[in-house]
């Protein structure tokens, strides 16, 4: 089996399958695997119904397998609450999307509620933040701050709306267990569901940087063009550039690369291609394109879903693969009207 993300030589840790080998008449050669021994920044690209949220799938099951890792999905779409029919050398859990109000700081929570800092209502809400951490005592903080009743009545609006979202909860789940944890986010508007990867980023980070969880933190995000021009942003940009250091990974989806900031890309070190088509798309990864990488990128595309380009920045090379079956059903595929 080939490595793919780690050096040769160097591979000192578990490994997941993720496919095989392409030839150009579509015939399959040896195993490629994937190394999880170490951190990696992946990005996996490809146009609507090419295959990127079934690569993620893949990942998550091989992810699953290795205890020493504590996968986490953010699911904009229902599309991997399949993970938890896995059988059982694949556990997974679909959970509630809900985080601690603390987990947010005090900058986010006025950025969540498009609140001027330094104005009267987001000053009174950055209090609260600071000096409260659970949802209720925010509210409780607004409530009897020393403040004209206007500001205290707009602040505690503010607060309701974060309230109506019901993400905000101080018996969040456990995210670094053994198992894949699914936040199914496909309810949620886009700033709670912002508000829900934000969080959950800066966990993963801290709780290695703390030292709190001795399982290497694996953030999963699908459709992740939502969330890198908003609130969850900054958090998932520390990961790619400062997660390496404390261990802790990102594996991220998006059917518009060029959507993304260029260090979401050039940063990557295992950029998995499926099928893309737009132009802005296609120059994107040709702007971010290493150099070892010729310039018939884009002449290679894949032509069927699952078979995928993959920039490996550990080997400094080009490899075409197809990516294995799932053991568990794929929920992102769209439904079709029979025949019938």
């Amino acid at each position: 089996m080939h490595v793919l993300g780690a050096p040769a030589g160097d591979l000192r840790g578990p490994v997941g399958h993720l496919g095989a080998y392409r030839a150009r008449d579509g015939s399959l050669g040896e195993e490629v695997g994937l190394d999880l021994g170490g951190p990696h920044a992946a990005l996996v690209v490809g146009k609507r119904g090419a295959g990127k949220t079934y690569t993620l799938g893949v990942l998550c099951e091989e992810l699953a397998r290795v205890d020493a890792i504590a996968p986490v999905v953010v699911d904009p779409m229902g599309a991997f609450r399949t993970l938890a029919d896995a059988p059982g050398d694949v556990p997974a859990s679909v959970v509630d999307p809900s985080v601690r109000a603390d987990a947010l700081d005090p900058r986010s929570w006025c950025d969540l509620l498009g609140l001027d800092p330094t104005g009267a209502t987001g000053a009174l809400v950055w209090r609260a933040a600071t000096e409260c951490d659970t949802f209720a005592g925010m509210h409780e903080f607004v409530a009897n701050a020393r403040a004209d009743g206007d500001t205290r009545r707009a602040a505690a609006n503010h607060l309701a709306l974060a309230a109506s979202w019901g993400v905000f909860d101080a018996d969040a789940p456990d995210l670094f267990g053994p198992e894949v944890t699914v936040l199914d986010c496909s309810g949620l508007d886009r700033a709670p569901m912002n508000a829900v990867c934000r969080a959950v980023a800066d966990d993963c980070y801290r709780a290695r940087v703390e030292g709190s969880t001795d399982r290497h933190p694996w953030l999963v995000v699908d459709e992740a063009h939502a969330f890198f021009d908003g609130l969850a942003a900054p958090a998932l940009r520390r990961l790619l550039t400062r997660g390496r250091g404390p261990g802790v990974s990102l594996a991220a989806a998006t059917q518009r690369p060029s959507a993304l900031p260029a260090v979401a890309v050039s940063q990557a070190d295992l950029l998995v291609s499926h099928r893309l088509t737009g132009r802005a798309d296609l120059a994107a990864l040709r702007d971010a394109r290493p150099t070892y990488v010729d310039e018939s990128l884009a002449s290679r595309m894949p032509e069927r879903p699952g078979d995928a380009l993959v920039v490996d920045d550990a080997t400094e090379g080009l490899h075409a693969i197809r990516v294995r079956e799932r053991v568990t059903g794929h929920g992102g595929a769209s439904p079709r009207i029979s025949g019938e």
